[in-house]
């Protein structure tokens, strides 16, 4: 039986409600809350739209990705938190703004559609401008520029891994489209040293939180020995077996979302058998309808919060491509994917 086809079988009916569980939060502009009534963020908001991909929902994708393009500010930045289109949080985090260039690259592998890429670039050039420009001369990113306009010099792992990730996915589709983007290239060498050899330079309070122990193997900055290890090294602080990922370590909460980028990350390293056997610990935590929790207390099972989360069911389904294989974009945190995937031109095309 052919691994990559038969799970689609068994779980398409699941994929199919989970999806559905995205598409009842999003908005009619393309705009995707976290829940229904609730915020926006520029983050979260692409995470549900790769899971929209996942599904086959490709032209509610296409909306999502498009009401980031208008509500892009005059810097490549987008505020930290919208409702109903109006910003709340006049924040500008630089990894909300790298995001966009994950979830491009995901919806270009699964469709070919070169042309909504290309319509999208100037949107996602002047996005990595942007983070790039927050690098600190350690290689972190400082994290956001606040409402009154100041850069805040705190730099975060976990946001720092994603922007990692980000800026690895923007310079494919960079290459693809014919562009060669040095600075940007610069950046992510910076990006990778800091992470890998200067844990001192990030705000070291966030390392009880699950991601930050995770996030740099999910991006691919630590790899083989680096990786086994650090998994190894923190298993016992945030796995609850047969449960799923603490949100964060002194708490008793289990988290979905945590639990299924976790497999991602697992997956992404080549440890397929341990991100399918943590990704069928939650794979039933969810309500009849097919969607899920965002978390629960263990060991008293307490369901918490009672909104169904569009992130978290975006980031189920993605987990669920990766292990299953059930798009061509499977294989995006791969750390063997990426290997020779950055090949860079030497002369830099000018920007359309």
């Amino acid at each position: 039986m052919n691994r990559t086809t038969a799970p689609l079988r068994q779980t398409s009916f699941t994929l199919e409600q989970t999806a559905q569980t995205i598409l009842d939060i999003q908005l009619p502009s393309g705009e995707i809350p976290w829940h229904i009534g609730g915020k926006t963020d520029p983050w979260d908001h692409v995470e549900a739209a790769m899971g929209l991909c996942v599904a086959g929902y490709l032209t509610e994708a296409r909306k999502a990705y498009l009401w980031l393009a208008e509500k892009q500010l005059a810097d490549g930045s987008w505020y930290a938190a919208y409702r109903n289109g109006v910003p709340e949080d006049r924040t500008r985090e630089a990894n909300h703004a790298a995001y966009i260039a994950v979830g491009l690259l995901q919806y270009l592998l699964i469709t070919r559609d070169i042309g909504f890429v290309k319509k999208l670039w100037p949107t996602l050039r002047s996005a990595l401008d942007f983070v790039v420009g927050l690098q600190a001369p350690g290689g972190e990113i400082h994290w956001a520029i606040s409402p009154e306009d100041r850069v805040d010099p705190m730099a975060l792992l976990t946001g720092s891994c994603s922007i990692y990730q980000s800026l690895k996915c923007g310079l494919f589709i960079a290459h693809r489209l014919g562009y060669a983007l040095p600075r940007w290239e610069k950046a992510l060498q910076h990006l990778e040293n800091a992470i890998r050899t200067k844990p001192h330079h990030f705000n070291m309070t966030k390392a009880r939180f699950s991601m930050d122990w995770f996030y740099p193997i999910l991006c691919g900055a630590l790899t083989g020995y680096d990786a086994q290890q650090r998994i190894h090294r923190h298993w016992k602080k945030f796995v609850v077996e047969g449960q799923g990922v603490r949100c964060v370590s002194d708490q008793p909460w289990v988290t979905i979302a945590e639990s299924a980028e976790f497999c991602l990350a697992l997956h992404a390293m080549g440890n397929h058998r341990l991100s399918e056997i943590v990704f069928s610990w939650i794979v039933e935590k969810r309500d009849d309808d097919g969607g899920y929790w965002c978390g629960y207390t263990y060991p008293d099972m307490t369901i918490w919060p009672e909104e169904r989360m569009s992130w978290t069911n975006g980031v189920v389904l993605m987990a669920a491509d990766a292990i299953y294989g059930l798009t061509p974009a499977a294989r995006l945190f791969d750390h063997g994917w990426w290997n020779d995937r950055l090949p860079c031109e030497k002369t830099i095309a000018p920007m359309p």
